[in-house]
């Protein structure tokens, strides 16, 4: 006895390739596309406003210049502030021994002075500033300046 075959029941799978990875991607509206174009403006307008507010602020910047260690108890730091000339700082000073450790520490009040002094119209001066260290130093530096708040 023979059997007839049998028909297959199961159909073959669609191996399209919308099938297997998926469908087209669906683009941006219109809307979506004003929506994100206004954004990027708002974001950039944002910017631009921070950085311009950010160069109008009265900056202090500052450079060491040189240092002497006439003995084992005196550092000289030689060092120039640019700065705005009716505007007061204050500097950290700071000598360093061989080991990097910090063997002399002073706070410098520089005042406001007139366009007259110093270059660049009175911005740039330069300043010199004698520290008691308790050993030997090796290096002198400026560790920061900045404008004190006129509250304190």
């Amino acid at each position: 006895m023979t059997s007839e075959d049998q028909p297959a029941s199961a159909r073959p799978s669609n191996t399209s390739l919308a099938n297997r990875y998926g469908g087209q991607k669906r683009t941006w509206t219109v809307k979506t596309k004003r929506l994100a174009v206004l954004s990027a403006l708002v974001v950039g307008i944002a910017f631009m406003a921070w950085i311009s507010t950010s160069f109008s602020t009265n900056n202090v910047t500052f450079k060491d210049v040189g240092y002497s260690t006439p003995d084992a108890t005196q550092a000289v730091i030689d060092f120039q502030v640019t700065k705005g000339p009716d505007i007061a700082v204050k500097c950290a000073v700071k000598a360093l021994d061989s080991k990097f450790a910090v063997v002399g520490w002073k706070v410098v009040d520089i005042g406001p002075n007139s366009v007259d002094t110093g270059t660049d119209g009175g911005r740039t001066t330069i300043h010199s500033v004698v520290l008691r260290t308790e050993s030997q130093a090796v290096s002198g530096v400026v560790d920061n300046c900045w404008i004190p708040d006129a509250g304190k």
